[in-house]
């Protein structure tokens, strides 16, 4: 998987994930995010030529997926996860998903076409992702987010946080999922119980690579117990 240098978040959650299936491993190459915002810097940051040269780093380990851990394409614009998926398997050879590809996709599969975005981002990022989700037929009834922008810091955004997000978010705009949406958020494990105790599905963007990297595997998704209904579908 491609991750951003500063997700501490990511790595041990997605072995937690995939503990209980023995014929698979996950490998991770990281490339330099520090920084969430729409300042000319931080957009830098997604400059395909990293991002290709990690995929070419886990392609020496010959693995099955090239999934890019990362939810950059939310706000700028689902397009560039697509071409970055094209230009990885063009480079590499290998089949390649993102976070957020897999999440449209979750949804779909699912029906779910209005939402409820949870994020640590600023307003001006959040908004931006609120419209990219709305040209592509989907409509975000319900936000909440954080006003962060240091990607370390969202690894430190508490249970507590998150789970206070969720609810309020569930309460309002009529969902019929949420998303918590940024790679670096500790929110996957959270997700069955609040699945429970909101009645929603709740499709965390960690957990979104993983199930799709496994389907692109043919590893059937619904041997990985306790992560939510989003490996059932």
């Amino acid at each position: 998987m491609l991750t951003p240098s500063s997700n501490t978040a990511l790595e041990p959650i997605t072995s937690a994930m995939l503990a209980g299936l023995s014929e698979v491993s996950a490998h991770f190459a990281r490339f330099r995010v520090t920084e969430i915002s729409l300042r000319d810097q931080a957009l830098g940051q997604f400059d395909e030529t990293p991002i290709l040269e990690a995929a070419r780093l886990l392609a020496d380990a010959r693995v099955d997926v090239i999934a890019w851990n990362g939810t950059s394409s939310g706000w700028l614009g689902f397009e560039r996860d697509e071409a970055l998926c094209a230009r990885i398997t063009h480079e590499t050879g290998i089949p390649a998903c993102t976070s957020v590809l897999a999440l449209n996709e979750a949804m779909r599969l699912a029906g779910h076409t209005r939402f409820g975005l949870l994020s640590p981002y600023l307003s001006d990022v959040q908004q931006l992702i609120v419209e990219n989700y709305r040209r592509s037929a989907f409509a975000c009834t319900t936000e909440r987010h954080l006003g962060l922008s240091v990607n370390f810091e969202f690894s430190e955004v508490t249970a507590g946080q998150i789970e206070s997000m969720a609810r309020q978010a569930a309460a309002s705009g009529e969902p019929e999922c949420l998303t918590t949406f940024c790679t670096n958020l500790r929110a996957a494990p959270l997700v069955p119980a609040l699945e429970e105790s909101l009645g929603l599905p709740v499709y965390d963007t960690v957990a979104t690579a993983v199930w799709k990297s496994l389907r692109i595997a043919g590893v059937d998704t619904r041997r990985v117990k306790g992560w939510g209904s989003l490996f059932k579908l």
